[in-house]
C-alpha cells in the first residue's frame, strides 16, 4: 500500500543544514501494524509526518496505492489526509469546548460530500473504543485513557486507509496504556493498517513488524512471529 523510495529530509536554518531522514526505503503492506522505535531525535516523528504528508521530503518518492503524492498540490494533499488518514497524538488534541461526540465528529469535518449518516458513524466509532457512554461529556470530565479513546474514535470515524499513531500511550499510565494498545491491536486485526511511533519495547512487540531508527536512517527491521 505504501512505498517510500530514497526519502531524504533536510532542514536548513541560519545556514546550518540538518539531515532528519536519509536514504529511507520502506514498504508498508495493507493491513500491517508497524512500530517505529529509536532514541529521541533519530527521525521517528519526521518519518511519521512524512507518511502523514504534513512534511514533504527534500528528495525521494512517496507512493500510496501506487499514487505519487509528490504530484499533488497542497489542497489535494489536504483532501487526501481527510479521506485516507487517521491521526492519533500523544497529547490527545481534543478541543476543550466541544463534547466528546463533537470532537469525534471532527474526523469527518473535511470529508466531501457530506455524509447523511454522519451521527451514526460517530456513535459507531465511539462504541468501538468503549466511549459511547461519554458522548455528552467534555474532555476535562474524562480520564487520560478515556480521552485517548476519544482521540482514536476521531481517527477511525472516517474509515481511513492508514492510522498514524505518534506515542499514543506516552501520556498514560501502564493500565490505560495497555487498554489503548488493546484497541489498536483489535483495529489491526479487523483490517486497519497502523504505523505507530513508540518508546515502549513492550508496545512495539505487539505490532507485526518493528523498525529501529538511528540518525535519520532505518538500521534494523524485524517481523514478529505470529
Amino acid at each position: 500500500m505504501i512505498r517510500l523510495e530514497n526519502i531524504q529530509r533536510r532542514f536548513t536554518s541560519d545556514e546550518v543544514e540538518t539531515t532528519a531522514l536519509a536514504d529511507i526505503d520502506l514498504e508498508v503492506a495493507q493491513g500491517e501494524f508497524l512500530a517505529i522505535m529509536g532514541p529521541s531525535g533519530c527521525g521517528k516523528s519526521t518519518l511519521l509526518n512524512t507518511l502523514g504528508t504534513v512534511d514533504r521530503p527534500s528528495e525521494g518518492r512517496y507512493l500510496f496505492a501506487e499514487r505519487d503524492l509528490a504530484m499533488l498540490d497542497e489542497s489535494s494533499l489536504a483532501q487526501f489526509r481527510a479521506e485516507m488518514l487517521g491521526f492519533v497524538f500523544q497529547s490527545f488534541n481534543l478541543i476543550d469546548d466541544l463534547t466528546i461526540e463533537e470532537n469525534v465528529a471532527l474526523g469527518l469535518a473535511y470529508r466531501r460530500p457530506a455524509m447523511a449518516n454522519r451521527r451514526e458513524k460517530v456513535m459507531a466509532a465511539m462504541d468501538r473504543v468503549g466511549i459511547a457512554h461519554r458522548a455528552r461529556h467534555f474532555p476535562h470530565q474524562l480520564s487520560g485513557g478515556q480521552q485517548q479513546r476519544a482521540a482514536i474514535a476521531r481517527a477511525i470515524v472516517g474509515d481511513p486507509k492508514l492510522i498514524l499513531a505518534d506515542e499514543p500511550t506516552g501520556n498514560l499510565d501502564t493500565e490505560n496504556g495497555a487498554q489503548v494498545m488493546d484497541i489498536l491491536t483489535a483495529l489491526n486485526k479487523a483490517g486497519a493498517t497502523i504505523v505507530m511511533v513508540t518508546h515502549s519495547p513492550a508496545h512495539a512487540d505487539l505490532a507485526r513488524r518493528r523498525i529501529d531508527m538511528l540518525d535519520g536512517r532505518i538500521v534494523a527491521s524485524a517481523a514478529r512471529a505470529i
